[in-house]
């Protein structure tokens, strides 16, 4: 972890923060290049920032600038953004929680599908509009399985443990680096790769899915195509990054998920 530009993350801030106390560095937010808790005067902030450079981490923390004010009160709230020559950065309200548990028998279960169901009832605003999502769509087989992905839902595409924070009874969605408009399913289906990556059966995962509307309203054949692209997708990353255990982990994930569906010639 590289140090903290000090001097000028603390400029940049200082108008938005009041006098600052302290700026620990955390480990979450892989698509920041600082993300940082900060006890100051007017705080205390979740803060994150990235270089000011054209790109796509400035392009997606614009996103999540503009996407936070239609995502609460499921997400911590943006209270200020700063932008300077070299850095952008937000400033959200800080939630005390941790990073939910996705294993069986987690007592979290049970929100966490609240949450996603409550994320995939959200109307699509209009600054949305204009994100379709695409990654899948070079991992389909052809584009009558990629206009399966497409829709008018406001999806968050990132479901992990790290971005579902727990907190007594409370459960926020975070890091909101990359919302898109598509498939109303995809959210619920990406929670099922991760609970099979954290010792779930397929059938379990697919059960705990079943409590979020679009994954059962979604229709098969879309769910199968995007069972099968997922598989492709980290098939694909792990083969570009041989050492990286988590993506074998996620590749074993979405073969048992292809496997439990009936899905063949993967």
């Amino acid at each position: 972890m590289s140090p903290i530009p000090t001097s000028e993350i603390r400029a940049l801030i200082r108008p938005h923060t009041g006098e600052l106390t302290d700026i620990q560095r955390t480990s979450r937010g892989f698509s920041s290049d600082v993300t940082a808790l900060v006890n100051c005067e007017e705080g205390p902030f979740f803060v994150k920032a990235v270089r000011n450079r054209p790109g796509g981490r400035r392009d997606s923390i614009t996103r999540e600038r503009l996407i936070n004010p239609f995502v609460c009160p499921l997400s911590p709230a943006l209270r200020w953004h700063a932008e300077g020559e070299d850095w952008i950065a937000l400033g959200f309200e800080l939630v005390e929680g941790r990073s939910s548990d996705f294993g069986p028998g987690s007592s979290d279960l049970p929100e966490i599908v609240e949450l996603l169901d409550r994320i995939g009832k959200l109307d699509l605003p209009d600054v949305a509009r204009d994100w379709p999502e695409t990654r899948w769509n070079r991992f389909a087989l052809d584009e009558t399985e990629v206009e399966l992905f497409q829709g008018g839902a406001l999806l968050h595409t990132d479901i992990n443990p790290s971005n579902l924070i727990a907190g007594g009874q409370d459960m926020w969605a975070v890091d909101w680096a990359w919302p898109t408009r598509g498939a109303a399913f995809i959210d619920p289906a990406l929670f099922v790769v991760q609970l099979v990556s954290a010792g779930h059966s397929a059938e379990s995962a697919e059960s705990w899915a079943s409590g979020c509307a679009a994954w059962v309203n979604a229709d098969p054949k879309a769910i199968d195509a995007f069972a099968a692209a997922t598989l492709r997708m980290y098939r694909v990353f792990a083969d570009r990054k041989p050492d990286a255990s988590w993506l074998k982990v996620m590749v074993a994930a979405a073969q048992s998920w292809v496997e439990h569906r009936g899905v063949t010639g993967v």
